[in-house]
């Protein structure tokens, strides 16, 4: 594998300076907050990097089981933080933590019991990586569909309590804004099952290619990793849609936006 210094990663780097300079031109209001991103960005792949290092050399399960933990706890916050309008007190953060990990530790379980099978089926070099970008894409999803979910109930708020009048159950009255919900989770994934292999090269493919792999081995494990990724998104994603929808209504089928909390 060719290594690369930091000055080919500082010149990387000029690529983002320019995207900065557009935006500030343009005022889109982008400047500060891709700043920020690629400041985390860089210092979150360091930290990761150090601490795949030592879980790669220990090999001990606890440590492992607390990295794995650590990253399911922030996916869920993440998900509540990309909200404009939460769902508020500790239903918003349940809905996002459980729903991501009830999808990711299914997929990863049976990718690792079923597919992969590594010995032993802790080992972190296969556990972390694989729920990385499980979680990674499935918190996507969810985010989507719980945006589109919030939404949509406040866009459609009328017509739904209409329906509830006139006697429809409260999952009657929202059956088109869940259908809606659940197709904008997961039409991200779609797309890039879609393209892969023929507009772009997915990012574990392409690093397994440029690590020397063998193309046909490269490509039969990124698509296992699709196929569990998309499994993740369906699943976290119908979860968290369902969840909200029952947070959002009560059981006399009344419409409660009151429990939403606005941000911005």
């Amino acid at each position: 594998m060719i290594s690369i210094g930091y000055l080919e990663l500082a010149l990387g780097s000029l690529l983002l300076v320019m995207h900065g300079a557009i935006s500030l031109w343009y005022r889109t209001g982008v400047a500060t907050s891709l700043l920020i991103a690629a400041v985390r960005m860089v210092v979150q792949l360091g930290l990761m990097a150090y601490v795949l290092r030592f879980l790669f050399a220990s090999q001990f399960p606890l440590w492992t089981l607390l990295a794995v933990s650590v990253m399911i706890v922030f996916a869920g916050y993440e998900i509540m933080a990309r909200q404009k309008r939460p769902i508020g007190g500790g239903w918003g953060y349940g809905i996002g933590v459980g729903s991501i990990f009830m999808s990711a530790t299914v997929v990863t379980v049976f990718g690792l019991f079923v597919q992969i099978k590594p010995d032993p089926w802790y080992e972190a070099r296969y556990l972390v990586p694989l729920l990385g970008m499980v979680l990674g894409n499935t918190m996507t999803g969810i985010s989507i569909g719980l945006a589109t979910l919030t939404t949509s109930l406040k866009q459609e708020q009328n017509a739904i309590e209409a329906r509830l009048a006139l006697g429809h159950s409260k999952w009657q009255a929202c059956e088109t804004l869940i259908r809606q919900s659940l197709h904008t989770g997961m039409i991200s994934i779609v797309n890039s099952m879609s393209a892969a292999g023929l507009v772009f090269i997915p990012g574990m493919m392409t690093g397994q290619l440029m690590a020397g792999a063998d193309p046909i081995e490269a490509a039969k494990y990124q698509a296992l990793v699709m196929f569990l990724i998309a499994g993740g998104v369906a699943i976290g994603t119908t979860l968290a849609v369902f969840l909200g929808v029952y947070r959002l209504t009560d059981q006399r089928h009344r419409l409660r936006l009151d429990r939403l909390s606005a941000r911005l």
